[in-house]
């Protein structure tokens, strides 16, 4: 398919562009990106881009695909069907599946069920130790040459420095990024939201912001220790945001992403004993909320991925210390972004581009997030302005369990590209 995408308002970070241009597309690859560009030809597909964004496809680099194990929540097919409707091209697939990706075989099949039935790239993401257990590395070097973007036992921290420690000098060794889920389960088991006001009034137990600030802290101290790059996943606290900001002044090789719910909700949102807003972190105060903010205008966050969760009706459907952490994201991230981060000036649109898109490739080190040309054309064209109700009955996810139910958002996804294959074509999934 040749695709010419005229008058659009390109948004690169990687090659500072920020105005309006032309791009062509052939044979999957973006051949140019200029002014006025004019090709002949009956099989060429004209976009008009004009008065929208166009911009290099999204890169979720924290998602849970459920796949292989629990494909009754999501599986490949359904999750990138969702992050195709949400602008998201590349999408990286955590490893606390059944089993754990913690061996070339798993990676082997979800890569090779995402060639044939899923409609956006997917890398996975190994595991740190086997089973995700924390008493013994997986064979990192195999998974690196397997073909994973990563490694990380999100969802369960590991809790053993010294496992840590050699986590960080191997992965180092094969150029892998560790990722780090921090957490102190002393700190946290048996809580449900943030310790606070709100859990106080409900009768929840909680956990202190101290479970994530201070496995932050170890971590960053770990990777100064063997000069070894470290991402830190899903922050949420104030303390957490500080420390990462000190490091990196520090000299520290340490990035980290915080997801959209963490600088939209606060933990309010789980009054009236809300399933749907229970997540692990747990959403915080006002004063965190703010304190992310701050971190993602100051540069302190590097990227904002969704931690997409899905999660059958009947594990949320229940009472609330028995339900299960997380919410789907695919298909509001980019919205929420638009409306609570560059509606409101913290930051403009091309830095909400780079920490979705460029920054999250760049830490990975997958080949995404630019519209140079010689790339695959993994391309987004949004509506920044165009508001819509979230109506959770229209995700494409097998899951429904988001706290968004209602709201209205700035920002609509009219066109996802990838590979120069169109996948959402005026906003309906084709």
């Amino acid at each position: 398919m040749r695709i010419l995408i005229k008058d659009g308002h390109v948004i690169d970070p990687a090659n500072k562009i920020d105005d309006v241009y032309d791009i062509f597309i052939e044979n999957g690859i973006i051949e140019e990106v200029g002014k006025n560009l004019d090709y002949d030809g009956v099989d060429i597909e004209q976009i008009d881009a004009k008065g929208k964004i166009v911009a290099p496809g999204l890169v979720d680099m924290h998602c849970h695909l459920r796949d292989p194990g629990q494909q009754y929540k999501e599986d490949i097919e359904t999750g990138t069907k969702s992050a195709a409707a949400g602008g998201v091209t590349s999408i990286a697939c955590m490893p606390n599946t059944q089993p754990v990706i913690d061996d070339v075989t798993i990676v082997e099949y979800i890569k090779s069920k995402a060639a044939n039935v899923g409609c956006v790239n997917v890398f996975p993401i190994g595991a740190i130790t086997k089973g995700s257990l924390g008493q013994e590395l997986a064979e990192i070097g195999k998974l690196k040459f397997a073909g994973v973007a990563g490694i990380s036992d999100d969802g369960k921290p590991v809790t053993n420095p010294a496992i840590m420690k050699n986590a960080l000098n191997y992965a180092k060794t094969f150029d892998t990024m560790v990722i780090s889920h921090c957490e102190v389960p002393e700190l946290s088991e048996g809580g449900a939201i943030n310790e606070g006001t709100v859990s106080t009034k409900l009768g929840l137990q909680g956990i202190n912001a101290a479970a994530e600030d201070i496995a932050v802290c170890r971590d960053i101290i770990l990777a100064k220790a063997v000069n070894a790059p470290i991402h830190i996943a899903h922050v949420s606290t104030a303390g957490a945001a500080e420390l990462i900001r000190r490091a990196k002044k520090d000299g520290v090789q340490i990035t980290c992403e915080t997801c959209p719910h963490y600088f939209s909700l606060t933990e309010d949102a789980v009054i009236g004993y809300n399933t749907n807003a229970k997540m692990n972190p747990p959403l915080r105060t006002e004063q965190d909320v703010e304190a992310i903010i701050q971190a993602i205008t100051d540069g302190t966050i590097d990227a904002i991925a969704t931690d997409h969760a899905p999660h059958h009706i009947d594990e949320k459907n229940c009472e609330f210390d028995r339900a299960l952490n997380g919410i789907v994201g695919f298909e509001t991230a980019l919205s929420l972004g638009i409306t609570y981060l560059v509606e409101p000036n913290h930051i403009s649109m091309s830095t909400l581009i780079e920490k979705m898109s460029y920054m999250p490739s760049r830490i990975l080190g997958i080949n995404k997030g630019t519209l140079s040309s010689g790339k695959s054309a993994d391309i987004v064209i949004i509506d920044k302005d165009e508001k819509r109700t979230v109506n959770v009955d229209e995700f494409h996810s097998k899951s429904k369990n988001s706290p968004y139910k209602g709201y209205t958002l700035d920002g609509t996804v009219i066109y996802t590209i990838v590979g120069g294959k169109i996948v959402v074509r005026n906003g309906i999934l084709v």
